[in-house]
């Protein structure tokens, strides 16, 4: 003999096996959430500290950034791709009537790399507007972590951003810095990878007046 069910006894063995139903969804839930891989909050990059110089031979800067590479710049480094940062600076003269006008820039840019056969971290400073090649390498300078090698290229001191002749001892001016992660370095397939990704992006700016008075 069939068994018919009825909607009303459909209604019955739902409501008597709602509560087990319930109780196996919020596990399932909660097996789900402590097995998913948490993610790091990275926090924005910042620059911490800017100080800007004149005297007889120029404009300097220096600087401090402070930033955190996120999980997977890290893995991607650890696979022997290196990345790439770009430090910009430029000189304006205020005018009311119009954009300030650029008097003079400057662009550094640090390659950073780790080596497996070696274990070490090398950081690279090149001045110019490219990295490709070995020309305009200024110093190389290998580290035991990563941690030291991050502390070593997020700081800058005394840069030369531009010529004492390039100021106007009668005007006004002011110093646009940035710093970021260069994307545009990674080989293709790796952008298109990343393509959208927060966690691949450092960057800060700042902009800071200049003193009138030339330091001694």
């Amino acid at each position: 003999m069939h068994r018919v069910i009825t909607m009303d006894s459909f209604t019955l063995c739902w409501k008597n096996a709602r509560p087990s139903l319930v109780l196996l969804l919020a596990a399932l839930c909660l097996l789900l959430f402590q097995s998913a891989p948490l993610q790091a909050q990275v926090l924005p990059a910042e620059i911490t500290q800017l100080r800007l110089e004149r005297s007889d031979e120029g404009v300097f800067l220096s600087a401090q950034v402070q930033f955190e590479l996120s999980t997977g710049v890290e893995d991607a480094l650890l696979k022997g791709i290196p990345v790439y940062f770009v430090a910009e600076a430029q000189l304006l003269r205020d005018r009311w009537y119009w954009y300030d006008k650029k008097l003079a820039s400057a662009t550094r840019r640090i390659r950073l790399s780790y080596h497996p056969l070696t274990r070490r971290w090398r950081v690279s400073v090149m001045q110019g507007a490219s990295v490709s090649g070995t020309a305009g390498v200024a110093l190389s300078q290998n580290f035991e972590t990563l941690r030291e090698a991050i502390a070593s290229l997020s700081r800058l001191s005394r840069w030369k951003i531009a010529e004492s002749s390039d100021v106007d001892p009668e005007a006004k001016h002011n110093v646009d810095f940035s710093f970021k992660l260069d994307l545009s370095e990674l080989p293709r397939p790796f952008q298109i990878g990343i393509l959208g990704q927060n966690e691949w992006t450092v960057s800060a700016s700042r902009n800071q007046r200049l003193a009138l008075e030339a330091i001694k």
